[in-house]
């Protein structure tokens, strides 16, 4: 019983992943356009493509703020129509983020993510890591086929496939 409790902890521990200290806002509100702290996003190369509506980074992508890191091969940002509020800002209302290729996500704090592709769903609040996706923090992790991160309701989904059964192990203390 205790396990269990202290496995709910572990995943709940990658809902804040997202969510920047103890203020309990959610990665919209982290990411946020123009909320909060800004996104520096380090690549080789960047193309925008007004007409499809997307900005993509391509090589050695490096997404950070101060409380986490995304590194990975490529990262599209899909953005829609300017609201008033951010067109008066000047900045972009971000759909979607796709980050592909040796994705890592760590946070300053601790913890890691890794998968071959992580999505943010930025109205839904969800996060949808595919390709081999672990969820670690320190020696415990868990993996699966999928696993996603439903910011809203605090909840943490792990999908297994065929062979490919969920995984989780757990340190006792």
């Amino acid at each position: 019983m205790m396990t269990l409790f202290r496995f709910a902890l572990f995943l709940s521990f990658w809902i804040l992943l997202f969510a920047p200290g103890a203020s309990g806002q959610t990665l919209k509100k982290a990411l946020g356009d123009s909320q909060g702290q800004p996104i520096v996003i380090k690549s080789d190369s960047l193309e925008f493509d007004h007409q499809r509506k997307m900005v993509t980074f391509s090589g050695n992508v490096e997404a950070k703020r101060e409380d986490w890191t995304i590194l990975c091969q490529k990262m599209v940002v899909y953005y829609g129509e300017k609201t008033k509020e951010a067109a008066q800002k000047e900045s972009m209302k971000i759909e979607k983020i796709v980050a592909k290729g040796d994705v890592k996500i760590t946070r300053q704090s601790g913890g890691l993510a890794t998968a071959e592709e992580a999505t943010y769903y930025w109205d839904e609040e969800r996060v949808v890591l595919t390709g081999k996706p672990v969820v670690q923090q320190g020696d415990e992790f868990v993996e699966g086929s999928v696993v996603t991160l439903l910011l809203k309701q605090n909840t943490t989904l792990v999908e297994g496939s065929g062979d490919a059964r969920v995984r989780a192990v757990i340190s006792p203390r």
